[in-house]
């Protein structure tokens, strides 16, 4: 397995910076770096909007900062994108999108232990995207499977991209809609969204995982075929640490957790110190001990982030930044404790 363990950090790519290049150093602070996705300092660097890119049908007005569907549009423009369905450049993220990817890739990052990048996945893209009706693109057949594959595409064209720097990197396919499907009022069950999240991840390069702040049904989550996992442990440790025997199977078959523990949120940062939340990450770890997951074996496939991103805080990036740094202290603290 490429993707590292040993309690190394990385973060969510989601950041409230307004300078490209601050952000960027922020993000290489981590061990495993990223590329920022900055929604503050313009809408095409939402992460919707950047998922949203070349996909017929869409309609995006930067101004009023709004991204919807339309059917007429869609069936209108579904020729042309098939005619480039073999251009990998139609799949990447131009730089109109995101000039800081483009700096990321400009980067000489060979030294480090791995580099991630990521995009929005499909649930989440086709629960946020509305059509003509106020309908969520999610429940139109046609639009659905194709979404799948063109987003399949999107991710294995990045992930090619980022391999050209560092023979170690990954995706995370951030998906903070799964946690609306097991919702009575959905509208898209979680039968029918395991099914073809396998379909979609069959044409996924490997290796590939999910990122999510929320709590879905973690059975379900942990049953796709993963390699890594990314959640917010801060908020659903209990949840989480019940879930033991899937916990066990995911890890044994080489999968990566990656501990979301230090929160990003101005008032909730300010109440916790380094030692409270080594407590509360350490409190999960001997639950799952007790239940038969081994520390040792769990801590080496095991990284550490931040618990969410955060783009409201009153002191704008500033309390993400300590956070960044939080996550590296206790990165330092935990491995010299394990011995890692």
């Amino acid at each position: 397995m490429s993707i590292p363990g040993n309690l190394l950090t990385t973060a969510m790519a989601v950041m409230p910076h307004t300078d490209a290049e601050h952000a960027l150093k922020t993000a290489l602070s981590m061990d495993v770096p990223f590329w920022p996705q900055l929604p503050n300092l313009c809408y095409y660097e939402d992460m919707y909007v950047q998922a949203a890119e070349h996909f017929p049908g869409i309609l995006l007005d930067v101004n009023n900062r709004t991204l919807k569907f339309s059917m007429d549009k869609f069936i209108m423009e579904l020729e042309e994108t098939m005619a480039h369905f073999d251009d990998p450049s139609w799949f990447d993220i131009s730089e109109s999108y995101s000039s800081v990817y483009h700096r990321f890739l400009a980067m000489d990052l060979s030294d480090r232990p791995a580099i991630r990048g990521q995009l929005e996945g499909p649930i989440s893209f086709g629960f946020n995207i509305l059509d003509q009706d106020e309908r969520p693109i999610l429940f139109e057949d046609t639009v659905r499977s194709f979404m799948l594959e063109f987003m399949a595409k999107r991710i294995n064209v990045q992930l090619n991209r980022l391999k050209a720097l560092n023979q170690n990197a990954f995706m995370f396919v951030d998906e903070p809609g799964l946690q609306y499907l097991f919702s009575a009022m959905s509208g898209y069950n979680d039968i029918k969204a395991k099914k073809e999240l396998d379909i979609f991840f069959s044409m996924v390069e490997r290796p590939r995982g999910i990122h999510l702040c929320g709590n879905p049904d973690w059975d379900f989550l942990l049953g796709l075929d993963l390699d890594i996992l990314s959640l917010d442990i801060y908020t659903n440790a209990e949840v989480f640490s019940s879930y033991a025997p899937s916990i066990k199977r995911f890890l044994n078959s080489g999968g990566v957790i990656v501990w979301g523990i230090i929160p990003t949120g101005f008032e909730s940062f300010e109440k916790e110190n380094i030692n409270l939340l080594a407590a509360q990450l350490e409190n999960v770890w001997h639950i799952l001990a007790k239940k038969g997951i081994d520390i040792h074996h769990m801590l080496k496939q095991s990284m550490l982030s931040p618990a969410t991103c955060c783009l409201v805080n009153p002191d704008k990036e500033k309390t993400v930044e300590k956070a960044f740094s939080s996550v590296q202290q206790l990165s330092g603290m935990l491995r010299e404790k394990y011995g890692i």
